[in-house]
Parts: C-alpha cells; sequence; structure tokens
C-alpha cells in the first residue's frame, strides 16, 4: 500500500456492537479470575487482525463482486477469519490522503453463512 496515505480501521455499527459486547464480557470474566476462555480468545483474535489491517488494508481475502450480498451495498468486501469459525467482513475506501477500511461485521459462521445465502449440508 502506499506508505504516504493515512491508514485507519474503523468498526461500524454491528462490528462495534460485538467489539463492545466481547470487552465487557471479557472484562468481567478477567475479574472472575479466567485467563483463556473462548471470548478472550475471539477479543484477541479481532485485535490481531485489526493491526494487521492497519498495516495492509489488504489483508483479508478478497469476495468476488457477484458474491457479495446486495443487502450490503458495497463496492469491495473482504474477509478475515477469526478463532473460532468467526469471520471479520470488510470494504476498503480510499481518497487522496486516506485509506479506510470499515470492518462492517464480526459474525460467527452461522451467521456468515446465512448472510450470503448458504445452505447447510
Amino acid at each position: 500500500m502506499n506508505p504516504s496515505k493515512v491508514i485507519r480501521v474503523i468498526l461500524q455499527d454491528q462490528a462495534r456492537e460485538v467489539y463492545k459486547a466481547l470487552s465487557r464480557i471479557v472484562k468481567g470474566q478477567k475479574k472472575k479470575g479466567k485467563i483463556n476462555s473462548e471470548k478472550m480468545q475471539l477479543l484477541k483474535s479481532i485485535d490481531k487482525k485489526v493491526a494487521l489491517l492497519k498495516y495492509n488494508p489488504a489483508y483479508g481475502q478478497n469476495i468476488s463482486k457477484d458474491l457479495i450480498p446486495k443487502i450490503l451495498d458495497v463496492g469491495n468486501l473482504f474477509r478475515v477469519e477469526l478463532t473460532h469459525y468467526w469471520r471479520m467482513l470488510y470494504t476498503i475506501r480510499t481518497n487522496e490522503v486516506e485509506i479506510v477500511s470499515f470492518v462492517l461485521y464480526i459474525i460467527d459462521h452461522p451467521a456468515y453463512d446465512k448472510l450470503f445465502g448458504y445452505k447447510g449440508r
């Protein structure tokens, strides 16, 4: 990516709410003495992937335009795999001065399948 541009990652709507909820849960778990729960692992995984996106916005797997759910109304979509079969979906927007990765969804695998219209086997 262009090193002269500012790179930002913004959690939007659903992704922001999931992140906040996970943070609250993990904080409570830490107070109770837990050290490595599934929620803690997921939050750590999200934080790591966000850090990677700040370094390389195109880190994730590019989803083909014909597979992007119309409800998302975006021109590009990337998927990042998280721990425990969760997914992070984001779109990239850029202009002359910055590159912004907007994280749209942080979802588990069943919700991901539903969003993309995949049927169970």
